[in-house]
């Protein structure tokens, strides 16, 4: 079975780790096979990164996406090139995301520390059937404060109403998180992995989460101002777009 982290931020957006920082451990730290770099509202970091991999012959595959925010929440957007615009509805999200044979996968499904969507929208979304209006996967292994706490509840909900693909992603914001949660997949490929998501054959895995005391308190302070900041700099550099 492949391994895939399909949720890193990179200073890209609000992680503090380097492009190069996060190749570097994923290739020398971890067993990972697949990774996704998913920084907020912006796929340069992932296209960055899949360039630098394949360059330097790294074991591991890198998919570029992003994490976009709809008016209902966070939602990943997996196997994109080009920026997904922001502030929309879930429902054109959806649709911008499927226009690039792109996939929609649900972060920290649930959660109150974070914007995620919740379970009035999932059954929404989930009662519509019209082609491009789904979600490919529901992030149901994340390892992080937002999604450790809602995680059973998501769990419950998705084996008697949703029926999504489950997926796992770290949520990483230090290097020192990535690879904590994982999906699991046939195979050992971006491509394979994609095919798995859309035959709904995955799974989700969580490892222990290093605590705030391994990263370091001043890590986790500096962290949470450049989160802070992210949204800002996206509009002063001009990256954040509505339409």
């Amino acid at each position: 079975m492949g391994r895939a982290d399909l949720h890193l931020h990179t200073r890209v957006s609000d992680g503090l780790a380097t492009i190069e920082q996060v190749l570097e451990f994923v290739e020398h730290r971890t067993d990972l096979d697949v990774i996704a770099i998913t920084d907020h509202e912006d796929v340069t970091g992932g296209l960055r990164a899949q360039e630098l991999a394949a360059r330097r012959a790294y074991r591991f595959e890198v998919v570029p996406g992003a994490e976009i925010t709809t008016r209902h929440g966070h939602l990943l957007a997996l196997f994109v090139e080009r920026d997904v615009p922001s502030f929309r509805s879930v429902e054109a999200t959806l649709e911008r995301i499927h226009e690039q044979d792109g996939l929609a996968v649900v972060p920290h499904p649930l959660s109150w520390l974070t914007r995620s969507l919740s379970e009035r929208t999932l059954d929404r979304i989930g009662e519509r059937d019209e082609a491009g209006i789904t979600f490919d996967g529901l992030e149901l292994a994340n390892p992080s404060p937002a999604g450790l706490r809602t995680r059973r509840r998501a769990q419950r909900l998705n084996v008697e109403r949703w029926r999504l693909p489950a997926t796992g992603g770290s949520d990483a914001h230090h290097v020192a998180h990535i690879g904590t949660g994982w999906t699991t997949f046939d195979g050992a490929t971006a491509e394979d992995l994609k095919a798995a998501l859309a035959a709904g054959n995955t799974g989700g895995e969580i490892s222990r989460y290093p605590h705030a005391a391994e990263v370091g308190y001043g890590r986790i302070a500096m962290g949470l101002a450049w989160g802070y900041t992210a949204t800002p700099r996206k509009m002063l550099r001009g990256k954040w777009r509505s339409g």
